[in-house]
């Protein structure tokens, strides 16, 4: 049996800026992870049904995502390394906070990498602070080929305020995804779920009734919830402000069992919004797999790497909008992020 091929993730970076040189109390490092669960995914389910351990009701990673996120890591890690915000990436910038539009492909740790330059070139800049006090942290983290809203504290008080209202699901957030599957006979849904790693680390979907309980490796199974709603199908629909969400109480579907999906069905091209209410690992991205309309380009939750002959370099997910409380003023606030070509194409028959 070949031995499954390393995937790439980075850890995170604090940046400080000072007069002499960008100081980082950890530099963003290239980890090893492998995930064999892939492989052999009925020896895995043997394991944790002998230890008692929850049992996955999402399948485990295709043995071709491996190859193709390999090659997505090696990719992205080049264009990040060369990657330098512009003023048009920024959504919002006061004395406190920065609010940036990352595009597809790039890591969050070289976009705050590339933050003090930005500031010190930009005679736009809001002043306020002298440029060598300025503690630079990410508030919130995307997915290397998730792109959208991100938000840059410029000081520690100003993110450990908002670090908590994220971890506090206290910060409303929306996505914009376009998926392959069937047609959803719903207009808007709630999945209720576990979350957690599997034996061989890969983040899976457990039943809601597996909340606390025991994974391998001493984890827990935690909630995760997401609302979906329909934008298009095939081209007919509209995009809705994100503003104008609205979440179906009556329709909530609590997970306790595996889906049923026939992968053999007409597949149609859908836009969604989605709305998560906890800030899970993958969250959308799961859900979606478990709903049978998996993220396009994302080959690691069954989403489709070729369609209607193009392949795709990443999985078309876009953070979308962000609102809160701003950590200072205590004013409401809400920003929101361009939309991606991807998404504005969708809207077309």
């Amino acid at each position: 049996m070949p031995f499954p091929l390393p995937l790439l993730s980075l850890q995170p970076a604090t940046l400080f800026f000072t007069p002499k040189a960008f100081v980082f109390l950890s530099r963003s490092s290239i980890t090893m992870s492998v995930q064999s669960d892939a492989i052999n995914p009925s020896s895995q389910n043997a394991l944790q049904t002998s230890q008692n351990y929850p049992v996955p009701l999402s399948p485990p990673l295709p043995p071709i995502s491996k190859h193709i996120e390999l090659a997505r890591a090696m990719s992205a890690s080049s264009k990040s390394s060369l990657f330098s915000l512009s003023r048009d990436d920024v959504v919002f910038e006061d004395q406190w906070l920065i609010v940036v539009n990352k595009p597809q492909g790039v890591y969050c740790e070289n976009v705050l990498e590339s933050v003090p330059q930005l500031l010190c070139d930009s005679a736009e800049s809001v002043a306020g602070t002298p440029a060598n006090q300025l503690e630079l942290h990410l508030a919130n983290r995307l997915d290397r080929d998730t792109s959208g809203l991100m938000v840059i504290t410029k000081s520690h008080k100003v993110a450990s305020k908002l670090v908590k209202a994220f971890t506090d699901h206290k910060i409303l957030k929306t996505y914009i995804a376009r998926c392959i599957g069937s047609a959803p006979k719903w207009e808007r849904i709630t999945l209720k779920s576990g979350h957690g790693r599997s034996k061989f680390g890969a983040w899976r979907v457990y039943a809601a009734s597996d909340v606390g309980r025991t994974l391998p490796g001493g984890s827990m199974v935690r909630d995760m919830e997401t609302s979906f709603e329909v934008l298009s199908i095939n081209g007919q629909g509209s995009l809705k402000e994100p503003s104008e969400f609205k979440k179906d109480e009556a329709n909530t579907v609590v997970v306790q069992e595996k889906a049923v999906i026939d992968k053999d069905t007409k597949k149609d091209e859908i836009l969604v919004r989605a709305r998560p209410r906890s800030g899970r690992t993958h969250q959308i991205r799961l859900h979606c797999q478990y709903l049978g309309i998996s993220i396009r380009g994302d080959v690691k939750y069954e989403g489709v790497y070729e369609w209607k002959g193009r392949t795709y370099d990443g999985h078309e997910l876009h953070a979308e909008s962000l609102s809160f409380e701003h950590p200072v003023t205590g004013l409401p606030v809400m920003f929101q992020a361009p939309v991606p070509s991807w998404a504005s194409q969708a809207l077309q028959p």
